[in-house]
């Protein structure tokens, strides 16, 4: 059985993965959180995110033109740093994607169907399980109708909400009660709607030409991302002001209820729905490539390195992140997951910061400010999530040290 995966992908396929990773739930669900700690100063905190994701981007296509190997950050971090910095960064991915996997299936759900949010979410995780299962190539054309689908429908939210005589402009000025702290706060919960670009360099085994395809897709498919996010938050905004956006658990549905859009509802519902299920599809197949990754190196079982010789995809750890994620969805809350995820994912870009800072001195100055970007966030977010996140690390450091412990025995026993 062969562990080596093919080579597939182009530009197109690789920016169509990214987006529909970045333009997905996150959109429909992170606005109101961060306009709750940012008020007026949504706008402020989603541009201070972007800057910090842009930092991220171009370390991670540096390192993913150089280690064009599945695992992402995981296979830069042990590379350039040493075994540790690459299993911690590849612990916090899953963790902290595997929380996102969950959010994304419990959005399905509550737009679907409301009153049975996680039975829906835990047949959506077994669905597209099943089509990652299939083959890469199956899972790109699919997402490519998924966002086709979700930037109609935003696209036909921002034109309709800005037309209408709601919109007031004025709601769009930060005011005295915006802090930098809520602004800090803010940027590092919309952060999880832009970590999506990680899916392009995590698949970096599966890309034709990776030293050119990489690091032209990732700044491309945050770039169209952040201009969508921009747009759309600036819509809401106009039309529901900073208060109403932080207390409505569905605020782009809102916002064409307030710019009396009837019409738009359904619409707005339907795109919520389709835009989980495609950032859900590219998270497992994300998460399962990292853990293909660590896998090979023995940090997972090992079983979890074989990959399929037909349909070419590392089915097993498919499978394994599919179950874990299914139970996650059977119990898990969608807010609480957001703050949870966004810890993890900016562990992750932290040491993949760190990673570019060794390329040479041409990268330093924004690998550095990437750093700092990653830490201020993650250290900004609400308080429950930065204990729970420390403490997964924690228990991944445990293991790490227990695992390496074992093999130094194995390797060395005693006479």
């Amino acid at each position: 059985m062969t562990h080596e995966l093919r080579r597939s992908l182009g530009v197109f396929d690789a920016v169509v993965i990214g987006l529909g990773s970045m333009v997905g739930a996150g959109i429909f669900v992170a606005l109101g959180p961060a306009a709750g700690a940012a008020g007026a100063g949504l706008l402020p905190a989603l541009g201070l995110a972007g800057l910090v994701a842009y930092c991220n981007a171009m370390a991670s296509a540096r390192l993913a033109a150089r280690y064009p190997a599945s695992g992402g950050t995981y296979v830069y971090g042990r590379e350039r740093l040493g075994p540790f910095f690459g299993y911690l960064a590849g612990w916090a991915f899953v963790v902290g994607k595997t929380a996102s996997c969950a959010a994304m299936a419990l959005t399905v759900g509550a737009y679907v169907w409301p009153e049975q949010a996680h039975a829906v979410a835990v047949a959506a995780v077994v669905a597209l399980t099943a089509v990652n299962y299939g083959g890469v190539r199956k899972s790109t054309l699919l997402t490519r109708v998924v966002v086709a689908l979700v930037l109609a429908v935003l696209a036909a939210l921002i034109v309709t909400t800005l037309s209408t005589g709601e919109a007031d402009f004025g709601r769009l000025a930060p005011d005295a009660e915006v802090t930098a702290g809520g602004v800090l706060q803010a940027a590092g919960l919309l952060f999880f709607a832009f970590a999506g670009y990680a899916r392009i360099a995590t698949l970096g085994e599966e890309v034709r030409d990776p030293a050119r395809t990489i690091p032209r897709a990732v700044p491309l498919a945050l770039g169209i991302a952040l201009a969508v996010y921009a747009a759309v938050a600036v819509a809401v905004l106009a039309v529901l002001g900073p208060q109403a956006l932080a207390a409505s658990p569905a605020p782009l549905v809102d916002a064409a209820r307030a710019a009396g859009a009837g019409w738009l509802v359904p619409v707005v519902v339907v795109g919520a729905a389709v835009a989980a299920l495609g950032s859900l599809l590219s998270l497992i197949l994300g998460v399962s490539r990292t853990t293909l990754a660590m896998a090979r190196d023995g940090h997972l079982p090992t079983a979890l390195a074989a990959v399929h010789p037909r349909f070419q995809v590392p089915h097993r750890a498919e499978l394994a992140v599919g179950a874990v994620v299914a139970v996650v969805a059977a119990t898990a809350d969608v807010r609480g997951a957001i703050g949870f995820s966004s810890f993890g994912v900016l562990v992750y870009y932290a040491i993949a910061n760190a990673s570019a800072w060794t390329l040479g001195r041409s990268h330093r100055p924004l690998a550095a400010l990437g750093l700092a970007g990653c830490a201020a966030l993650a250290f900004a977010l609400p308080p429950g999530a930065v204990l729970a996140g420390l403490g997964v690390l924690a228990a991944g450091t445990v293991a790490y040290a227990v695992s390496r412990g074992r093999g130094r025995r194995e390797h060395h026993p005693r006479p």
